[in-house]
């Protein structure tokens, strides 16, 4: 449970774009949860959540996101895309590589922005949802409108990433600029030089700057998406409610995303949606507040079972 560093710690499943590398801990009968790591960070996130988790009898599943880690795309023709609905798409295809019809999906930033995406597009196939930040689905039509000054200065990499000194920056030293993000998203996270050197290993993939450019690129509204997602996107540019069962978290301590009382995102959730603020918490929440993260999860999966229909039967 400590090495997930260690290839002998991993699976791979292939779906019909991606050699997934993912970690799995719990019952393999028991309800399964997907746990999504974000930007810079990796499956590192999840560390203390899954055996909290396990205990509590859900099969967890911790993927690495495509270009991270040992994650690798199966052909060189395959567009190294970043955006919102090749992560959702990815969610999607993961549950049928591993025969899953059903799960509840977690996450936090790319993460959280893939398991809305799934949630909202193929919500037959989600049990239940955790999102860090609440509704994460981009609305890239107004990617040019500002926001507040204070907010911008935190956004720096957005920009920079749209430039090729930009791209050329984080070629060269993706770790100096997670730690960077990290500082910024997570002011009172004590994270040590081991930590991030350990999740660093993760930036090694080969793709990883190309998804992370096409990313943000895409997101403000500077680089078109691959045409492989272009129907996925046009739904998520009508920005879909999501109508299953949902608690969202904000970090009290988010140097980036400052906590909300989840109003201004209610329309969002059409389904039964519980809203938590979580103290002395940044944006990686579940590495930083990881008991307050694996609550939500057993959480959600109690909100399920309290608003499932009655079997009339």
């Amino acid at each position: 449970m400590t090495n997930r560093s260690d290839p002998a710690e991993l699976r791979h499943v292939r779906t019909d774009v991606l050699d997934i590398a993912y970690y799995e801990t719990g019952p393999a009968d028991g309800d399964t949860v997907l746990l999504l790591h974000g930007f810079p960070y990796d499956i590192h996130a999840y560390d203390a959540v899954a055996p909290l988790l396990a205990r509590q009898r859900f099969r967890v599943i911790v993927p690495y996101l495509r270009g991270h880690g040992p994650t690798t795309f199966l052909s060189a023709s395959q567009p190294r895309s970043g955006q919102q609905a090749a992560l959702g798409a990815d969610v999607i295809a993961l549950l049928d590589a591993l025969d899953v019809e059903q799960a509840y999906v977690a996450g936090y930033d790319w993460g959280g922005r893939a398991a809305n995406a799934a949630a909202a597009l193929w919500p037959e196939r989600v049990l239940g949802l955790v999102s860090v930040n609440s509704y994460l689905i981009q609305d890239i039509s107004a990617a040019a409108d500002p926001i507040a000054a204070e907010l911008e200065a935190g956004f720096w990499y957005f920009y920079y990433f749209l430039t090729e000194r930009g791209r050329a920056g984080l070629a060269a030293d993706p770790q100096g600029v997670a730690r960077v993000i990290w500082k910024r998203n997570s002011p009172e996270w004590p994270f040590t030089p081991d930590d991030l050197a350990r999740t660093a290993q993760a930036f090694t993939n080969p793709d990883f700057t190309d998804v992370v450019i096409h990313s943000y690129r895409h997101r403000l509204g500077f680089a078109p998406g691959a045409e492989p997602y272009a129907e996925l996107e046009a739904r998520l540019a009508e920005l879909p409610a999501i109508p299953v069962p949902t608690i969202t978290l904000d970090g009290a301590a988010d140097g980036n995303f400052p906590a909300t009382d989840g109003s201004s995102t209610a329309r969002h959730f059409t389904g039964p949606r519980v809203h938590r603020q979580i103290a002395g918490a940044g944006h990686n929440l579940p590495q930083e507040r990881p008991h307050a993260f694996a609550e939500a999860v057993r959480d959600v999966r109690a909100l399920r079972r309290e608003h499932a229909p009655l079997d009339t039967g």
